[in-house]
């Protein structure tokens, strides 16, 4: 069983930067792709970004492409997501999830985070 433990989020504004961060636990957790799914209030949640601490390939959305860095400390089994120049678009809870891949794949997400809110509002 994989335990997935978000933190960092917060209420930022516009232009803002916030970074979150997802701790893995449990056996098996580096066996997984791991990242990032979002779901922001009245719709369907969607994946955002994801990386392989394997290799270190990394898998972006388009709405977030130039924005948000993810990134992993295999040491540590955590896995960041830098997001920079904030839009009110980006308002949601963020999950933590695993395995993790960009939708051609299909994947079902076996193991979820508690989620952490974001609000990037003036």
């Amino acid at each position: 069983q994989v335990q997935l433990v978000e933190s960092g989020g917060g209420l930022v504004q516009p232009g803002d930067s916030l970074r979150l961060s997802c701790a893995a636990s449990g056996g098996g957790a580096s066996n997984y792709v791991i990242g990032w799914h979002r779901q922001a209030p009245g719709k369907e949640r969607e994946g955002v970004s994801c990386i392989s601490s394997g290799d270190g390939s990394t898998y972006y959305a388009d709405s977030v492409k130039g924005r948000f860095t993810i990134s992993s400390d295999n040491a540590k089994n955590t896995v960041y997501l830098e997001m920079n120049s904030l839009k009110p678009e980006d308002t949601a809870v963020y999950y933590c999830a695993a395995p993790c891949g960009p939708p051609s794949y299909h994947l079902e997400v076996e193991f979820w985070g508690q989620g952490t809110p974001v609000t990037v509002s003036a």
